[in-house]
């Protein structure tokens, strides 16, 4: 038995940061598939995010996310580089940001922290267990957590 999706007057605006085709595909699936009402962004590199975030062309009327999904592994331009310009902008800091990557590497995570990453989730490998780290992203980040909605 599947539980009603949970509708607002505006679905919650996520944007994925991701370049691997089949992770980008997965996690559309699980969100579609999910009891929230959402609409996901997806920009493949770093300085597709930092243009969708600060609204230059073609991004111009991109909408504000309430919540970033960011790989840390990025072509052109890192997800820590992303997530420092995100977390020291007046406009942007208060968006939550979830580092979802494969990196395990000690420094990566150190370093997330320290710009303010709102929580560090390792990438599993297997497809069952990905699609579950997905579905408790969207459990905890879009049912139970406020998120700033401006």
């Amino acid at each position: 038995m599947s539980k009603p999706v949970v509708e607002s007057l505006n679905p919650i605006e996520i944007l994925l940061v991701e370049d691997n085709p089949g992770d980008i595909r997965l996690t559309q699936e699980v969100l579609r598939e999910g009891q929230i009402d959402n609409h996901l962004n997806v920009v493949d590199d770093g300085e597709k995010a930092i243009a969708f975030l600060t609204r230059i062309a073609p991004y111009t009327h991109a909408p504000n996310p309430h919540l970033i999904l960011l790989d840390l592994n990025l072509p052109r331009r890192s997800g820590l580089d992303v997530l420092r310009i995100i977390k020291t902008s007046e406009r942007l800091r208060h968006i939550p940001v979830v580092v979802f990557t494969s990196s395990l590497a000690e420094e990566d995570i150190m370093s997330a922290y320290s710009l303010h990453a709102n929580c560090y989730i390792a990438k599993p490998i297997d497809l069952e267990q990905f699609t579950k780290s997905i579905k408790s992203i969207e459990d905890f980040w879009l049912s139970m957590v406020e998120l700033p909605l401006e």
